[in-house]
């Protein structure tokens, strides 16, 4: 499987929140976790970001999906883009208030920079956290 292949696998399982169990085969160990957003300071590990958004999509914002509008890889650093939105609607329980139920439709970029065995070794998210928790009623 080449780098892209993989990326790709990621992306897609990551966002399906398949959670660490579903994403970890994709993931060199330790790989690291950056997102200049709010709700994720305190992320610092891939292992960790796949766990928030499984969490986010299962127990917040059930039937939430994404739309994939482009994805590119450079080979000189090795690195894949992925251009999407998330659509979700925060019906469930457990949240930073109770259920609004009002959605948002978020951009956002995966940055991923892959090793030498075409895993993901570090994971940049570029995210209008803002943005999104005004339209979900959080803000």
């Amino acid at each position: 499987m080449s780098a892209f292949e993989t990326a790709t696998n990621f992306f897609h399982a990551c966002e399906g929140l398949k959670g660490w169990e579903g994403c970890q085969q994709y993931v060199a160990p330790g790989a690291k976790f950056t997102a200049q957003s709010e709700p994720l300071v305190d992320i610092d590990t891939v292992e960790g970001y796949t766990e928030w958004m499984a969490g986010l999509g299962i127990n917040l914002m059930p039937g939430c999906g994404y739309d994939l509008h482009s994805a590119a890889y450079d080979e000189a650093n090795k690195t894949a883009l992925f251009f999407a939105t998330f659509m979700g609607t925060h019906t469930g329980e457990g949240g930073p208030v109770p259920p609004t139920n009002k959605e948002t439709n978020s951009h956002y970029v995966y940055v991923l920079t892959m090793d030498e065995n075409d895993l993901v070794s570090n994971m940049v998210k570029v995210w209008n956290a803002p943005w999104a928790l005004a339209e979900l009623g959080w803000a």
